[in-house]
Formats: structure tokens, C-alpha cells, sequence
């Protein structure tokens, strides 16, 4: 005698269609034979009996006649047998969808995909990332066919059901106790074949073609930063929307100018006698030269800081500042004549015009005794 049907399942009269679905993919992924091979003959007959209750609970008509006449309603030949193998083919293939977003409809016919993301890597000046900028670039990328606007086949002509599967994607076979499906090969699961082929894109229905493509750079960007432009990828299979396109920048060394954040640093070189003297120099800056005052004594490493005079703070406001970083050079050469006068200076100043090195001096004698 047959069990209840809802029963079988283990849920109540009142069940929604979501219940029903969740139920039956959970017993019979608990039940299928090949998960149960040690007690393989009762598992075919527990999970033959799951499929043929989903079958008839998630089918609208069917459950109303099941839910007044009982089992009753399908004897006699009354709304056909049951396929355990379309019902295994079912759960397995809503897992799949759900888990992986590769689910086919039922029928079999592939689904819409989104394209492929692209990336592209962008080299551009010190300036143009601390100011930003607009570059023109060429894009190669897979684009709907224009002939046959994506369709495949050639103007004038329709894709064909396939015969060999009727329009399903898959085909059929028994293989003992089960009805297995698989991918129809003479369509390879798109249910449909293309005669006409379309000439310009051999019926791939997409080809491949070079854009010219403006990209605006914001303000504030460094090596590494990644531009993302919606839509701008490859075409999607099947009709599907384009993917993106990321574009990686690389910002190409300054001569002069090193970045440390927002912050721009110039190292600028001062003879002796300068930075002894103080005065005036000109300093190379992102928006011209500037002038900075150098007083007298300046030492080799000091830094002087010009406000606003930086890069860009990204997706911000204000900018930062430039370090310029002072470094004393000391000749390397010198006449007899510069010499004696250096000579000369040197006992004249004595230790007082050396103060760092007279405090150097002073410590390694307390530390020697």
C-alpha cells in the first residue's frame, strides 16, 4: 500500500511550493543510490517514491486532484507514470544553479551570461596623476556581431530548433533503474542550430573589434590605483550584459619629484658657501618655480615645507605640500688659491663655528674618561 504522499515527504497538507521543493531536494540527495551503496536496493525504492511524491505535489493540477480523490486519481492510467530520472535531474541541476550560477531552465536552453571582465594597464605622467587628466585608449574587445546584431545567423534567416532534441538542450537515455539526461551534442545545449550561418561572425554571433575608449583620470591617483568602467568589457554570451573593463595605472618616475602620500619631496643641492650665507633660490615645483628663502647657516638635510603645493587628495579636497629637503655639497676640488683662504678660515673660526662636531668631541671624551 502507498504511503501518503506528503508523508513521504514529511510535510503537512498546507505546505507552500518552496516547502515542497526544499523537502524533496534534501531527502533525495540523502537517499540516492549511489550515496547509499551498502543498502542500495531500499534506497532505490525510498528515493523512486520521494521523486513520485514531488511530482505530484509540486504539479498544481495534480496536487488538487491527489488532495480530493488520493491515489486514486492516477490509477488506472489516469495523468501518466512517473520519470525518476527527469526528477533527479531536476534537484541536481537547481543545486548546481543555486550554488554555482549555472543553472539551466527547464527545457535546457543556456541561459543569458555576462561577459567577460577586461583589464587594461595605463601608464601616464607624474603630472597627469597629481592633477589628473583625460587619455584616449585603444580597447580589443569581443562586441555584439553589428550583421546580425548578435544573433548568429545570416540577415534574412532564423536559428532552427534542433532536431535531435527538439528544442530541450539535453538528451535522453536508460541506463538500468534510470532516465539519464545529457547535454544534447548536435546543439551543444543552446536548443537551437543556426543553417545560415552569419558570414561576418562565422555564427558566433560576437566578433572582435577596437574601440577608441576616453578615460578621465581623476586627481590624486598613484601607481596602483584601479579604474573601474561599467559595460566596457567583452560582450555577454547568449545576449548576456557586457563585463567591465579594470584599468590598472602606472605612474612613470619624475626626474625631480618624489611622492610620499600626498606630499611631493625635492631634494635641492646648495654649495657651501649658500647655505652658509642664506639667500635665495629658485625651486622647481608641480605649478612652476618658486622662490624660497635659505637663511644663513642652513645645514645639509633641513627642510623647508611650501603649503598646497602637493598632489591632490583622491575623492577629497585640498592638496599636500612639497618638502624641499636641503643637501650641502661640499667641493670636491680646490684651487691653492681656495685653499689657503678655506686654511685661513678654518683657524680663525675655530671650534665655535662647528658646534655639532664640538658637541661630538665633547661626548666621546666623557665617554672615554
Amino acid at each position: 500500500m502507498k504511503r501518503d504522499y506528503y508523508e513521504v515527504l514529511g510535510i503537512s497538507r498546507t505546505a507552500t511550493d518552496d516547502e515542497i521543493k526544499k523537502a524533496y531536494r534534501k531527502l533525495a540527495l540523502r537517499y540516492h543510490p549511489d550515496k547509499n551503496p551498502e543498502n542500495r536496493p531500499e534506497a532505490e525504492e525510498r528515493f523512486k517514491e520521494l521523486v513520485e511524491a514531488y511530482q505530484v505535489l509540486s504539479d498544481a493540477e495534480r496536487r488538487g486532484l491527489y488532495d480530493r480523490f488520493g491515489h486514486a486519481a492516477f490509477e488506472q492510467g489516469g495523468l501518466g507514470g512517473f520519470d525518476v530520472g527527469a526528477g533527479f535531474e531536476d534537484i541536481i541541476g537547481d543545486l548546481f544553479g543555486d550554488f554555482f550560477g549555472t543553472g539551466r531552465g527547464r527545457g535546457g536552453r543556456s541561459r543569458a551570461r555576462r561577459g567577460q571582465d577586461l583589464r587594461y594597464t595605463l601608464e601616464i605622467s607624474f603630472e597627469e596623476a597629481a592633477f589628473g587628466c583625460e587619455k584616449t585608449v585603444a580597447i580589443p574587445r569581443l562586441a555584439a556581431c553589428e550583421t546580425c546584431r548578435g544573433q548568429g545567423a545570416k540577415p534574412g534567416t532564423a536559428p532552427r530548433t534542433c532536431p535531435q532534441c527538439r528544442g530541450s538542450g539535453q538528451v535522453r537515455f536508460q541506463q538500468g533503474f534510470f532516465a539519464i539526461a545529457k547535454t544534447c551534442g548536435h546543439c551543444n545545449g543552446q536548443g537551437t542550430i543556426i543553417p545560415n550561418p552569419c558570414e561576418a561572425c562565422g555564427g558566433a554571433g560576437v566578433e572582435r573589434r577596437t574601440y577608441q575608449l576616453s578615460i578621465k583620470i581623476p586627481a590624486g591617483v598613484d601607481s596602483g590605483s584601479r579604474l573601474k568602467l561599467r559595460g566596457e568589457g567583452e560582450a555577454g554570451p547568449n545576449g548576456g550584459a557586457p563585463g567591465d573593463l579594470y584599468v590598472l595605472l602606472h605612474v612613470r618616475e619624475h626626474p625631480l619629484f618624489v611622492r610620499e602620500g600626498h606630499d611631493v619631496v625635492c631634494e635641492v643641492p646648495l654649495s657651501f658657501t649658500q647655505a652658509a650665507l642664506g639667500g635665495e633660490v629658485d625651486v622647481p615645483t608641480l605649478g612652476g618655480p618658486a622662490k624660497v628663502k635659505i637663511p644663513a647657516g642652513t645645514q645639509s638635510g633641513q627642510i623647508f615645507r611650501l603649503k598646497g603645493q602637493g598632489v591632490a587628495e583622491i575623492n577629497g579636497y585640498g592638496r599636500g605640500d612639497q618638502i624641499v629637503r636641503i643637501i650641502v655639497e661640499t667641493p670636491r676640488r680646490l684651487s691653492p688659491r681656495q685653499r689657503a683662504l678655506l686654511e685661513e678660515f678654518a683657524r680663525l673660526a675655530g671650534e665655535e663655528v662647528h658646534p655639532l662636531a664640538k658637541s661630538f668631541l665633547d661626548k666621546v671624551k666623557s665617554m672615554l674618561g
